[in-house]
């Protein structure tokens, strides 16, 4: 078996997928106790049940394509029916489609890069990502609904076809109070079950996926470079953490650097495949604007957490509530406006499950030494954070910091006036 794999190894991309589908679809029944699919094999059979190498190789060259877009690529699909009639078609025929002009249509006919689409499949296979069309099962389905829809997007981590997606984001010069609220909305959104979808940015972003995270629930980061780019690159763990949690996706090739304008396309796919989006923190020319701009274009709700009127950072969220976005204080809020949208097979989980109860009780097990002060002068009563730091005689940010740590664990919650007291 050992020599099976090191000459399986060997092999480039199309001669694995030949095997591999083989192995899953054509391999004679087995024994009790046989093992066929072992290894690396294995790894890459049950990987190609998604992605297919001989049929995304005409997906890949047909947008590297100049002149190629979101638009005229699915009207090439409808006309022709196949990926490979679109590159057996004339030229006469191609520019019957669309949006095909005879420049284009020259391009499609005389396109000869295909070792470059090789190297492409060949990077997206070593490093274990998918591409998924927008033909397949598990693309997005609320994405499906736009206008410029990606084709195809690369995958890391997993999809489901069934995932209820909020979207949250915000500055990148967050506050604490920004940093504070955005994790607790999205924790207790991915207690109910919730997907949280953002783009990975620093700030408010981080906070989305952080939140989720935290509560052990799904989290989603859509970015503005090549799946194998990480930006910005002190995000390198939770980018991990997001793969293991749900999924990395971006619509742009291998290598793509962080371009300023391949930020409103992404923050179009953020909305796209969200029932809403919510902004917490954004000046008056914040890029998440430009989010909430694409939500209402695309028919999606649009909430905004309201902020001082003295902060820069708070102006352009609270002219977004002036201007008719949903002024939100809880994720009640948000769920009685996205709950109606939404054909559920399984209700929302309760925000305060046995499990979670559960968790919260072992997370008081690794409170550090500052946490065991505090948690030890807090209980089911209400307490103000005036009283806290007078009785512990610890500094206020230190009492901050452990409130925080101790909330996105589900040990404490906060009350209206900063109170707070144990979770019940």
């Amino acid at each position: 078996m050992r020599q099976l794999v090191i000459a399986f190894k060997k092999l480039d991309t199309s001669h694995k997928q030949d095997i591999a589908f083989w192995l899953i679809f054509r391999a004679p029944p087995r024994q009790k106790g046989e093992t066929l699919l072992t290894g690396q094999i294995a790894d890459f059979a049950n990987h190609h049940l998604i992605m297919n190498y001989d049929a995304l190789k005409y997906w890949i060259a047909l947008k590297s394509i100049p002149g190629i877009g979101n638009v005229n690529f699915p009207a090439l699909v409808d006309k022709f029916g196949s990926m490979p009639a679109i590159f057996a078609a004339t030229v006469s025929l191609l520019k019957e489609t669309q949006g095909i002009s005879k420049e284009i249509a020259i391009a499609i006919t005389s396109f000869k890069d295909w070792d470059k689409v090789k190297e492409e499949l060949d990077l997206i296979d070593k490093n274990k990502f998918n591409i998924i069309t927008y033909q397949d099962e598990l693309y997005p389905q609320q994405l499906l609904n736009i206008y410029g829809r990606p084709p195809y997007i690369y995958v890391r981590g997993n999809l489901n076809k069934d995932d209820i997606n909020i979207a949250i984001v915000g500055s990148r010069q967050a506050s604490t109070y920004g940093r504070y609220t955005t994790e607790r909305i999205s924790r207790e959104l991915a207690y109910k079950g919730v997907t949280v979808v953002s783009g990975m940015a620093r700030g408010i972003d981080s906070a989305a996926h952080r939140g989720a995270i935290a509560a052990h629930g799904k989290t989603i980061a859509i970015l503005g470079s090549g799946l194998d780019v990480i930006y910005p690159p002190e995000n390198k763990k939770l980018y991990e953490d997001i793969t293991q949690n749900g999924a990395v996706i971006s619509e742009f090739p291998l290598g793509t650097p962080p371009r300023s304008t391949n930020f409103p396309a992404r923050n179009r796919i953020i909305s796209g495949m969200s029932y809403g989006v919510v902004i917490v923190e954004a000046g008056e020319k914040s890029g998440s604007l430009i989010t909430a701009r694409l939500a209402l274009e695309q028919g999606r709700e649009v909430f905004a957490v309201p902020g001082s009127i003295d902060a820069t950072g708070s102006r352009g969220t609270n002219k977004l509530i002036k201007q008719g976005a949903k002024l939100i204080e809880n994720i009640d809020d948000i769920l009685e406006e996205i709950l109606p949208q939404i054909e559920q097979t399984t209700p929302l989980k309760p925000l305060f499950s046995a499990d979670f109860e559960d968790m919260a009780n072992k997370n008081v097990e690794t409170l550090n030494e500052v946490d065991q002060i505090i948690f030890d002068f807090i209980t089911k009563s209400r307490i103000h954070i005036d009283d806290l730091i007078s009785s512990t005689g610890l500094s206020s940010a230190e009492i901050l910091g452990a409130l925080t740590t101790m909330e996105l664990k589900g040990i404490i919650q906060q009350h209206p006036g900063k109170f707070f007291s144990l979770k019940k």
